[in-house]
């Protein structure tokens, strides 16, 4: 009985971890006016099959030959083009192995860390659609609120966040899903607050296995990750005692990994599962301690005001593409072979008909 309330209370802790300032910053996502969203229509990121390249670590030289999409950063609650991040756009890479999707995200920003104040330092998330209904806006977009928004009367309007801020976390080490946490039946990281977390509107966003209605101890976090900066030394790994691992203030540029499997275990509609073949729609959010002061849950960047597409291409498109060049490069040399042995028959031809020609015997109409 007392194990059992040990693990409530530790999960309950987390919780509040998560987001200890909930009514707070339940508040602030309220815009101050009319919503407006002039999103580009028809971005797409590509994630292409690409089995055995990328090692989530934080570094990303695995990642130099994969295209990327560049985004610039707007406030969530108030894109205007005049209030862009001011240090540079956001650059999205993501590709499959056919079993684990991989995400890479690149920000310009310099170094800014406090050990435990992860308002201090930078953060990013990606959020996915999980219910048809599901908004962007509005996370999800259900109306109920906090005392009735419950897995029925939200139904539809579920959305997946991945959310890592890195006041505990160690660059170049990984975090995520872990024996530990995952054990206790939730999406919480103890270690370096790499969640996975479900919402239907700002009001309602829960660590996976947590709820309104209660807990279910059959879900995890399926996230892993890793982070680094480009003013950062490389060398055999940092440590704890490191800290803060690099000047505060450097030049540079920050780098976010991330993988997680392509489908979960998930029975409660609380992951996005991805399809090969098949898109869905995300976006991607950072946080930054802007003149060094502490950033605020609804103080973010993001690259769309809308969902963005993501297509999942499978290793058998790939394959059939290349399977049609292979075969369009084979006809075009077959048919350059057979051109060039007809041009040389022709000039053979034409060559012994000229010598036929010079040694012809010539005979008067009259002698035939």
């Amino acid at each position: 009985m007392i194990l059992i309330r040990l693990q409530s209370v530790l999960i309950l802790t987390t919780a509040l971890l998560f987001d200890p300032t909930r009514i707070a910053r339940v508040d602030s996502h309220e815009e101050s006016g009319e919503w407006h969203c002039d999103s580009g229509s028809g971005i797409r990121v590509p994630t292409e099959f690409r089995p055995g390249v990328i090692t989530v670590d934080g570094k990303v030289e695995d990642w130099k030959d994969i295209d990327g999409s560049d985004f610039h950063l707007l406030p969530a609650l108030d894109p205007d083009a005049d209030k862009e991040y001011n240090a540079g756009k956001m650059t999205l890479k993501a590709v499959h192995d056919g079993k684990e999707a991989y995400f890479m995200l690149q920000v310009n920003g310099n170094y800014a860390y406090t050990h435990g104040d992860s308002t201090k330092c930078a953060s990013v998330a990606l959020m996915f659609q999980i219910g048809e209904n599901a908004t962007y806006h509005r996370m999800g977009g259900c109306e109920d609120g906090p005392d009735t928004c419950t897995n029925k009367t939200c139904r539809g309007h579920e959305v997946d966040i991945m959310h890592f801020s890195l006041g505990n976390a160690i660059p170049g080490r990984l975090y995520g899903g872990n024996p530990v946490d995952n054990r206790q039946g939730y999406g919480g990281d103890r270690f370096g607050h790499l969640v996975d977390v479900y919402a239907w509107n700002p009001h309602c966003r829960y660590l996976d296995g947590l709820g309104p209605s209660g807990n279910d101890t059959t879900a995890q976090n399926d996230w892993q990750g890793s982070w680094w900066h480009s003013s950062l030394s490389d060398h055999s790994g940092f440590i704890r005692d490191d800290s803060p691992y690099a000047s505060q203030g450097q030049t540079g540029t920050y780098y976010f990994e991330f993988s997680r499997p392509l489908r979960t275990m998930d029975s409660l509609q609380q992951d996005a599962q991805f399809t090969l073949g098949e898109s869905s729609k995300f976006s991607a959010a950072f946080w930054y301690p802007e003149d060094g002061k502490s950033w605020h849950g609804s103080g973010h960047y993001s690259i769309s005001c809308d969902w963005i597409t993501l297509d999942f291409i499978s290793g058998s498109s790939k394959l059939e593409k290349a399977a049609q060049r292979s075969s369009w490069d084979a006809a075009t040399a077959f048919s350059l072979l057979f051109s060039v042995v007809a041009f040389c028959i022709s000039i053979f031809v034409g060559h012994r008909m000229s010598r036929s020609s010079r040694t012809a015997t010539f005979i008067p109409m009259e002698s035939l």
